[in-house]
């Protein structure tokens, strides 16, 4: 899950600096892209898409639902589902964005760009929010009725 969510971190960032036209450097400084290399941004959010993130949302998603007989039921649990279809949502949102990259050298929006790199920040504190917490949204079912009529 760490690598699926810093890739969905990272992802947005290095897209809207290839839109931008350069990068920040570590020391925070801005450093125009090299324009006889303009496909390493593609080649690296490429490799990152593809090799990396997505491998390691199937893996995240694979053992989630592995997890899932075990877990105690409530309603804590489906909004946690909703919470991990959203992060799918933003996955395959950024996927678009690195094909859309590769097309016309625009990743899409930058409005939805700038969401798309505040969305796994919010998704994760939601998802630690109802894993840790696990509240109680809706009292227990009764138990069903007896087939006995007696």
């Amino acid at each position: 899950m760490a690598v699926w969510f810093s890739g969905l971190v990272l992802l947005p960032r290095l897209l809207r600096a290839r839109a931008r036209g350069g990068v920040v450097t570590g020391s925070g400084h801005w450093q125009d892209a090299d324009p006889a290399q303009p496909a390493f941004e593609l080649r690296l959010a490429h490799l990152l898409y593809f090799k990396v993130m997505s491998p390691a949302g199937v893996v995240t998603i694979a053992l989630g639902l592995v997890l899932v007989p075990f877990a105690e039921p409530g309603a804590w649990l489906v909004l946690k589902l909703a919470v991990v279809a959203l992060a799918v949502m933003v996955h395959l949102y950024l996927g678009m964005g690195v094909q859309r990259l590769g097309e016309n050298g625009s990743p899409g929006a930058s409005w939805l760009q700038r969401l798309a790199g505040w969305a796994p920040f919010l998704l994760l504190v939601a998802l630690a929010a109802l894993t840790g917490g696990k509240p109680v949204t809706v009292p227990a079912l009764p138990p069903p009725p007896t087939l006995g009529g007696g």
